[in-house]
């Protein structure tokens, strides 16, 4: 274990994290090597009245930072894989990228998001959608299990069968209920698959066609194909691409699992994109798993940022192309917006507390934060909910970048009764905070 205070040597490198555009210093950091650490930073909180808040990666904001206790668990990486079960035992510190190399030898994959530096545990919790998200459904409803360190100090072996309210409770809505320190999670035989990315030029394809072209194509698409539409204006900066400076590009992102990658069917399926007008770039192929983070291509730099995520029962093209005209070039500052097809498997029911399951689509907005702060971008962002309103069932836990304190629409009324419930039973000095 490491701990650390405000003026300490490595404290600022210990809390620094992915998200950089909101300043945090919690009273005490422990650097945590193994779950017994946890357990001791756990119970040395509750006996001084300091809140606590778990980081792996910083991706996102996790709870009462400020004047608190932040253990991370970056040192906490063992990914152990076994091919035979099709499972992955994974530590709290671990990125999906890990994970992905190693089933890799093994013709297996996890169930991971679009970028390979995003720690594992965080993303489960929040539900986990995936880029075989329409095959396989949410990645939290293939966990077997998970340990977890609760407010008494305990460290819990949590299953399905061991304690299924927990269990349900921690899968979706799982933050503010303990610190978990591995989990088991569910292997799919995918080895290779056919993917990759159609971008266009905004100032050529006209961007409302593209759209309507998208949303009418997803229709009727097969659950063993998962994709997105991104948009957004790239800044003229010479370590771009030339191709991209400054442009408007508008971008489909295909997964498309089929059988042993299915190249001809992934061609097949993508031909009506590929006739709405010229490319402007076309990475589609077959490709092996251990390269899917290619498909989008996510930054992997930490950076300042504020974004959320908007989840629609059925895409109201018009509504949709306003979203575009207001982040588009005419915005006045960066914005990148992501359309991503849900149904398939991830209309299914499972174990787990992730709401709003029948959502059809999920708009994430993402905006970087320069010297003016969040306010500006907030304000675009108000104008695209309310664009969205008609539409929207709430709003998607993974994708509440740097809002913390606003809760509402993160889960339906009855789970958020069901989580309360596991909270208060389990949580009732609420040490972890409320999500």
């Amino acid at each position: 274990m490491y701990a650390y205070a405000p003026g300490d040597s490595g404290y600022d490198e210990e809390i620094a994290g992915f998200q950089t555009g909101f300043t945090v210093r919690p009273a005490r950091v422990v650097a945590a090597t193994g779950p017994d650490d946890v357990r001791a930073a756990v119970r040395y909180a509750a006996g001084h009245g300091l809140p606590v808040t778990v980081q792996s990666t910083g991706h996102g904001l996790g709870g009462p930072v400020d004047g608190g206790l932040l253990i991370t668990t970056r040192r906490m990486a063992e990914v152990v894989i076994d091919p035979v079960a099709r499972t992955a035992r994974v530590a709290a510190g671990a990125r999906w990228g890990e994970v992905v190399k190693a089933a890799a030898p093994h013709g297996l994959a996890p169930l991971n998001g679009s970028s390979p530096g995003v720690g594992v545990v965080g993303y489960l919790l929040g539900g986990g959608l995936g880029i075989l998200g329409r095959t396989y459904g949410w990645a939290a409803d293939h966990v077997r299990s998970l340990d977890l360190v609760t407010a008494d100090g305990a460290l819990r072996h949590v299953t399905r069968t061991s304690e299924p309210e927990l269990y349900g409770a921690l899968l979706g809505g799982g933050h503010g209920l303990g610190v978990v320190t591995a989990v088991e999670v569910d292997l799919v035989p995918v080895a290779r698959l056919y993917g990759g990315s159609l971008a266009f030029d905004g100032a050529v394809v006209d961007p409302a066609e593209l759209l309507r072209a998208y949303v009418r194509w997803a229709r009727d698409l097969p659950n063993a194909l998962t994709s997105s539409l991104a948009a957004l204006v790239y800044p003229d900066l010479p370590v771009l691409p030339p191709h991209l400076r400054g442009r408007y590009v508008l971008s489909v992102r295909v997964a498309f699992t089929g059988d042993a990658g299915d190249t001809a069917g992934g061609e097949r399926l993508v031909a009506p994109l590929r006739a709405v007008g010229p490319a402007l770039s076309d990475s589609l192929r077959e490709l092996p798993y251990a390269e899917s983070h290619t498909i989008h291509s996510d930054p992997d730099f930490p950076h300042a940022y504020w974004g959320d995520g908007i989840l629609l029962d059925a895409a109201d093209e018009d509504a949709l192309t306003r979203v575009l005209e207001l982040t588009g070039p005419g915005a006045g500052r960066m914005a990148v917006v992501q359309l991503n097809h849900l149904g398939g498997a991830l209309a299914a029911g499972g174990p787990g507390a992730v709401p709003y399951r029948e959502a059809a689509w999920l708009v994430r907005a993402l905006y970087p934060l320069d010297a003016d702060g969040p306010a500006p971008v907030r304000e675009l962002h108000a104008r695209v909910e309310e664009a969205l309103a008609p539409r929207t069932l709430g709003r998607a836990v993974n994708f509440a970048f740097g809002d913390g304190e606003r809760r509402e629409g993160l889960y339906d009324p009855e789970t958020r009764k069901r989580l309360a419930a596991v909270k208060s039973e389990l949580d009732p000095a609420n040490l972890f905070g409320v999500r």
